[in-house]
């Protein structure tokens, strides 16, 4: 059987294991990669490149770094290069309809959710934000919609207790590497037979916004705990404290606190605790007043001078 060639489009580190994975078979050819432009990033907005930009000249693949993959010149590159089938992870454009019969096999997307659930830009950070305790990954063919093209190959990853969204995103994007290989290697073969969707099952999974960061006390503390799992690093969980913008960390008191308005604010024993809805409480570890550096959260209310019934609210 002659090698797939294969064209791989794809950004963030999410992508990289998949290209590796790829590139490290014998039986693709890996054309050429496609990524977003080079852009400013980190404190010091430097231009940097993406980590599949750095992957792919470590390997000496061609490099294109379209600013709009919809522009004429890209989709007659693409045509001449001729792939079986073009990969697409996290790349950070929407691929125009015209593009997607370029491939005879397609564009083959890995997906981080076990699709119709979680369809979007952020799957990983709102299974986790919703308390899911199981997700996986999606191998598909794209159409012209989000996220609703013909399902091919699923893996199921348990989500840890405590696990953050980096965390996670860790292991789906090494998990989904070898999905990825499974997967060409049964297309090519015509062994996998696609699945529609579901539409009844979808659900969606927005891009997120700063405001997803605000912590609403009136919710149970483990519902707090697990958006501050997924919304780590950002937008991060925050509330306001005199008028001021903090960013809280903490997890799930194991014991309750009756009689407390919700975002109260209590020391017992040494520990800080903020009340949540349903008598629960959210023991709170570290606190970073904006513009100032992070400290716990003892530091925080000997530095306040507590007053009784002081609370975390609107900033």
């Amino acid at each position: 059987m002659s090698r797939l060639r294969l064209v791989f489009c794809g950004t963030p580190a999410f992508a990289v294991p998949s290209l590796n994975e790829l590139l490290a078979s014998p039986d693709f050819q890996m054309l050429a990669v496609y990524t977003q432009p080079d852009r400013p990033r980190g404190r010091g907005h430097e231009v940097s490149f993406s980590p599949v930009k750095e992957t792919a000249l470590a390997s000496s693949i061609p490099v294109h770094q379209p600013a709009k993959i919809r522009a004429p010149e890209v989709e007659q590159e693409l045509r001449a290069l001729a792939p079986d089938a073009i990969v697409i992870i996290a790349y950070g454009q929407i691929i125009p309809a015209r593009l997607l019969d370029i491939p005879r096999l397609g564009w083959i997307n890995l997906h981080a959710s076990l699709l119709p659930k979680y369809r979007g830009a952020a799957p990983i950070n709102w299974a986790i934000a919703n308390g899911e305790t199981v997700t996986g990954n999606t191998t598909m063919r794209i159409d012209a919609g989000m996220d609703t093209g013909e399902m091919l190959l699923q893996q199921q990853l348990a989500i840890s207790p405590d696990e953050t969204a980096p965390q996670l995103a860790e292991r789906l994007a090494q998990a989904g590497s070898a999905l990825m290989h499974q997967t060409f290697t049964q297309l090519a073969a015509g062994q996998i037979t696609p699945r529609a969707q579901e539409p009844a099952g979808a659900t969606l999974a927005p891009i997120l916004k700063r405001e997803d960061g605000t912590i609403n006390w009136n919710l149970p503390a483990q519902q707090i705990y697990n958006r501050m799992r997924g919304f780590t690093p950002w937008p991060g969980a925050y509330s306001g404290f005199r008028s001021q913008l903090c960013h809280i960390s903490g997890r799930p008191a194991s014991n309750s606190i009756a009689g407390a308005a919700p975002g109260e604010i209590l020391v017992e024993g040494g520990n800080v605790f903020a009340a949540c809805g349903a008598t629960t409480a959210l023991q709170v570890s570290h606190v970073k007043l904006e513009g100032r550096k992070q400290i716990t959260a003892l530091e925080f209310v000997n530095g306040a001078r507590l007053q009784p019934g002081e609370r975390f609210g609107k900033a």
